[in-house]
């Protein structure tokens, strides 16, 4: 299921039992760990709270609070909060980092995931302007911007001056960090995920990865051969809604090869089909930038070939002669 139809399956429910973690605040409340994707959705529909009241937790300035009468039961717990540590990008995800960043204006507003490609494209707008942040999660990458100035969401038509994710993905710094930053709010997937929220941002610019993209421009962001690798995540939410934002674009970025360099990633037709060709406006790899939007299917071809690994254009180019 896409992110924002899980929100609505859970909140259907109805659910036996919701297990959550909260953080205690001074005043005695709760406020909600540091993921809150699914949590209201959850609380609707769930029987029975129970909640772990973690002491490790410092709660988020901009954490979503939860009303102690909608908790059944509280264990107490003492851990710290898991952490990512921030990852490690090469020379590829760097060129495709500059890539995305020659795309991105001052004043958009903008969606990332996880892992060394999103990294390098944070990192590659230093000289950026009055960026906003709406997304699935907020990392290390988003801190550094905001600590910066280059985040700061005064240009944003829905939550201005907010930067809105649903998860924190990170150092312990950062959710350290995040407890003095009340203007990062923490929203359900109702909300970060939703197409009729989303429209209304403009110029917001959705930058998600796959596994393959093919010929067509079709995105297989779930399954490599044959196995599935990854759920279909908020990837579908954002692009739609980047293509419905007014200057809007959606954006897949990726590594041309996979494997050592023994697999293109770019495909005459991919094995699953996670986003649709009227999905995506914009492809990258570290070769280069394939413009699709209203490009004819043969114009998408080229396009596309142009980007893939300079050893398998030809194939490429041969598969469609």
């Amino acid at each position: 299921m896409q992110m924002r139809f899980v929100f609505e399956y859970l909140r259907r429910g109805p659910l036996d039992v919701a297990l959550i973690q909260v953080a205690g605040t001074s005043d005695g409340g709760f406020v909600a760990g540091p993921n809150v994707d699914f949590l209201g959705a959850a609380l609707e529909s769930a029987d029975l709270v129970v909640a772990e009241l973690n002491r490790g937790l410092t709660p988020l300035a901009g954490g979503m609070r939860i009303d102690a009468d909608r908790l059944d039961y509280v264990v107490e717990s003492d851990r710290p909060p898991a952490t990512l540590p921030p990852g490690k990008t090469d020379d590829a995800a760097r060129r495709i980092g500059a890539h995305v960043a020659g795309l991105i204006r001052d004043g958009d507003c903008i969606q990332t995931g996880i892992g060394a490609i999103p990294m390098a494209i944070l990192a590659a707008l230093g000289d950026r302007n009055d960026l906003g942040m709406h997304g699935g999660l907020i990392d290390d990458g988003g801190m550094a911007l905001i600590e910066a100035g280059n985040v700061t969401g005064v240009r944003k038509t829905v939550d201005t001056g907010k930067h809105v994710a649903g998860l924190a993905l990170g150092s312990e710094r950062l959710h350290e960090w995040l407890a003095g930053r009340p203007d990062v709010v923490f929203a359900g997937a109702d909300h970060t995920h939703e197409l009729t929220v989303i429209r209304r941002i403009d110029n917001f610019v959705s930058v998600n990865s796959a596994v393959e993209v093919d010929l067509f421009g079709q995105v297989n962001a779930e399954v490599a051969g044959g196995r599935q690798i990854s759920g279909t995540g908020g990837a579908v939410d954002f692009m739609r809604g980047a293509r419905a934002s007014r200057g809007g674009r959606s954006i897949v970025a990726m590594n041309a090869t996979a494997r050592g360099g023994t697999v293109s990633r770019i495909v005459p037709r991919v094995e699953l089909a996670t986003a649709l060709r009227t999905d995506v406006d914009v492809v990258v790899t570290e070769f280069g930038v394939a413009e699709l939007g209203t490009r004819t299917s043969e114009e998408r071809v080229e396009a596309l070939i142009a980007i893939a690994h300079p050893d398998f254009r030809d194939e490429l180019a041969a598969r469609v002669a």
